[in-house]
């Protein structure tokens, strides 16, 4: 069984897996607010989200039975693995998880705080106190020398939340004096 879930992973079957959910969620959610916005029939969507789900088990298959070379994707089994570059497409689709996750915190920031806030001017939720500060993400992989990527991510979500007037986004410098630190941040 070890070594089923190492061959999984050696062949990213869960970074794409991972991948395909949040991909197909914010196609999802994009499709209801567009198809409502044209007064689309229920079952429009819902033909949708069921092709999303069906997707999800080919998606499986082809991480498992593929591979993505620099000749275009071929059979895994007729790949050689010291010539093997999933190493190096595990490290993109960790990019793009990470660039998707953004914009789901993005969407859903937005969605929660922006689209269904109750009616109130502006000066009372900034006279409430109402804030939010961007917490460094932290550099899970296992090149150093990609923290600046997820310093960038970091840096574009405070900018983008920073823009909305509702927001007293707390600065960069701010925020960042956390970087590297494990403490508990809330506030009681």
């Amino acid at each position: 069984m070890r070594e089923f879930l190492q061959e999984l992973r050696r062949r990213n079957v869960f970074r794409v897996t991972i991948a395909y959910i949040m991909l197909a969620w914010i196609v999802a959610q994009v499709a209801e607010l567009a198809l409502e916005s044209f007064e689309s029939p229920v079952w429009v969507i819902k033909t949708l989200l069921l092709l999303l789900a069906l997707g999800l088990p080919l998606a499986i298959f082809f991480s498992w039975a593929f591979e993505l070379t620099p000749e275009g994707l071929k059979k895994e089994k007729d790949v050689d693995r010291g010539r093997s570059i999933t190493q190096r497409t595990g490290r993109k689709l960790d990019r793009t998880i990470i660039a998707l996750l953004s914009a789901v915190v993005i969407f859903f920031v937005i969605d929660r705080f922006v689209l269904d806030r109750p009616t109130q001017d502006v000066g009372t939720a900034q006279a409430s106190g109402v804030s939010i500060a961007v917490l460094p993400f932290v550099n899970m992989s296992s090149d150093a020398d990609q923290e600046y990527f997820s310093d960038g991510v970091s840096e574009e979500l405070l900018n983008l939340l920073a823009k909305i007037p509702e927001f007293q986004v707390a600065g960069r410098t701010s925020s960042f004096v956390f970087k590297g630190q494990n403490q508990n941040l809330k506030h009681e």
